[in-house]
């Protein structure tokens, strides 16, 4: 991926973070944890931890890589990028989840 476009997402990330938490110093970490996720995603399965719109700590393990959930794709062209949210398949649940962009805790 160019550089630019990462510096453009991440800004992007980083910018609904901060109005979401009140917290710039925050919001650049978390874009960051989001940036080095996504990569994790594309390129395999990736352990994670977010937590969810209850409160709870969850941990994930997921993937976006490309001969990994070829089965699991619909391809309806909503992207949940645009709800401000990254998108997983879920390789313990079998489903597509997805996680807001200022709830990630950790990436492993």
């Amino acid at each position: 991926m160019n550089a630019m476009i990462i510096a453009d997402t991440t800004a992007v990330r980083m910018n609904v973070i901060a109005a979401r938490t009140q917290n710039l110093l925050i919001a650049g970490a978390k874009a960051m944890m989001l940036e080095t996720l996504k990569e994790k995603l594309r390129s395999g399965v990736a352990h994670f931890l977010f937590i969810k719109k209850d409160g709870k700590v969850r941990e994930a393990w997921g993937t976006t890589c490309p001969s990994l959930v070829r089965n699991h794709v619909v391809g309806t062209g909503n992207s949940r990028e645009n709800y401000y949210c990254t998108a997983y398949f879920d390789v313990e649940k079998g489903a597509w989840r997805s996680l807001r962009w200022e709830s990630i805790v950790k990436v492993f």
